[in-house]
């Protein structure tokens, strides 16, 4: 499927900037290059722009999220919002989203999530994911299927043929205990696929295990060239290990794409 067209461009200005930006809104300068910060800032700032009051808000984590995390304090501290209550993906924006001033609850007070905005790491031409490089993939999942609408938000450099075609992790959550026979199960799954490795994820410093927000291990899976074969029997073949809470694959889930492109402009998916 590498031969799909995306959408063009939806470079039409948000009416009224001045009410939605409390600075100078982020714009492509035809003399400067925008970072990758930049662009993450853009999508960001064009899915809170489909925020409306009394919403309730699924907040994602990462970089890219925490942009929408700023975005959206800022409208609610200003008055432009009001009656929104967000559903944090992880102890991390949690913190960040009380210290920009949004009030928060949980999927237990609030079963149905009206919007959820997230980052990812990888995005293919069916709008499927791979998330949880930053470790709260479990939250995630949990929070952003109860959406109705699932707005990701990334820059052109996520978008990808296969899932697992950046070469980069495509996580698996497990529990502690015994997680060598689990990684040898996984590895089981995987054995015909040319340059599998599957390993521990470790701390970059103290080089222990890391750990979720739920207390368990990361098991990374990486691919040479993507993951081949049926996707939605690869995440059963998965999800049946005892021993695995989650993965990271997020398929069918999302509802649109805002992707930031180099230039500064912006498509949807």
């Amino acid at each position: 499927m590498s031969g799909a067209v995306y959408p063009q461009a939806l470079d039409a200005p948000i009416p009224f900037p001045h009410l939605h930006y409390s600075q100078k809104p982020p714009m492509a300068s035809p003399h400067a290059e925008l970072t990758q910060d930049d662009l993450k800032r853009i999508a960001a700032h064009r899915a809170v722009d489909l925020v409306e009051s009394g919403m309730v808000v699924g907040l994602g984590t990462g970089s890219t999220a925490a942009h929408a995390l700023d975005r959206l304090g800022d409208l609610i501290r200003r008055g432009i919002l009001t009656d929104v209550v967000g559903i944090p993906t992880s102890l991390k924006t949690e913190a960040h989203a009380t210290k920009v001033g949004i009030p928060l609850s949980d999927l237990g007070a609030h079963p149905v999530v009206d919007i959820s905005i997230d980052g990812a790491d990888e995005v293919d031409t069916a709008l499927n994911l791979v998330k949880g490089r930053g470790g709260s993939l479990l939250r995630e999942k949990m929070i952003e299927g109860a959406s109705k609408k699932f707005v990701v938000i990334v820059d052109e450099s996520k978008l990808v043929t296969c899932l697992g075609g950046s070469g980069l992790a495509v996580p698996v959550e497990v529990v502690p205990f015994c997680w060598k026979y689990t990684l040898g199960q996984l590895k089981k799954i995987f054995e015909k696929e040319t340059g599998f490795v599957a390993k521990l994820r470790t701390q970059e410093v103290l080089e222990k295990p890391f750990v979720t927000d739920n207390s368990n291990y990361i098991i990374d899976l990486y691919f040479e060239k993507g993951i081949s074969g049926d996707l939605n029997s690869i995440s059963d073949a998965i999800l049946r290990l005892t021993g695995v809470v989650e993965h990271g694959m997020f398929l069918g889930i999302a509802t649109s794409v805002i992707v930031a492109k180099k230039d500064g402009g912006v498509i949807t998916l």
